[in-house]
């Protein structure tokens, strides 16, 4: 499997400031890193394994408020954010927490495999903060009045189903050009807030 697990889940704030203060101050989340130009911000908060990341720049707007798992004819492709917690007592201080706050939750739910709040930040993005009350032991565990055949093949990947890979991209071609947070690199190294990975090694187009 090539993908381990999420890096960063991306959207768009209308108020940095305000995020910050939601994210780091109430959910405290670290506020790790970020890049900053002509209006225009990045930056990430951390949760223990990945990462929720924000772009502000002029004329960004709030969603429209759509609660969460509710059915919609607007076309979107995103519903919610859940993250984990690691108690049911974390899961109710974060709700007594929210509350304090005066920010209204919903829950908690019993969804069978786990417990859920719902709640709304500052860009009307619907957050839910989940506790797995059940180990998965066998995978899929599917409940469904109409399963569909092709999950019942297995929780793994199935082969054959999509061409076979017959052009790997050789080693001195593995090379990206400079993005957005290009100039970040050089800081974080001289003022000691990155350290390179071991495999990492500069690209010598990328550089110039």
């Amino acid at each position: 499997m090539y993908l381990k697990e999420i890096n960063h889940l991306a959207f768009i704030t209308a108020d940095m400031e305000q995020t910050i203060r939601f994210y780091r101050d109430l959910l405290g989340m670290q506020l790790t890193h970020g890049i900053g130009h002509d209006g225009y911000r990045h930056y990430f908060f951390k949760t223990a394994n990945n990462y929720i990341a924000f772009f502000a720049y002029a004329g960004a707007r709030p969603m429209n408020k759509k609660f969460h798992g509710s059915p919609s004819t607007e076309p979107l492709g995103f519903d919610h954010v859940s993250i984990s917690t690691a108690s049911k007592e974390d899961l109710f201080a974060l709700k007594d927490r929210l509350e304090a706050a005066g920010i209204e939750v919903t829950g908690a739910v019993d969804h069978g495999f786990i417990w859920s709040i719902y709640f709304f930040d500052n860009n009307n993005i619907p957050l839910e903060a989940s506790w797995d009350c059940m180990d998965i032991v066998r995978s899929p565990a599917i409940v469904e009045d109409d399963p569909l055949p092709v999950a019942a093949e297995g929780a793994e990947p199935q082969p054959g189903i999509w061409p076979e890979v017959t052009t790997p991209t050789p080693p001195e071609q593995m090379t990206a050009h400079p993005g957005n947070g290009y100039p970040t690199r050089a800081t974080f190294l001289r003022d000691g807030s990155a350290v390179a990975r071991p495999d990492f090694t500069e690209d010598a187009d990328a550089a110039d």
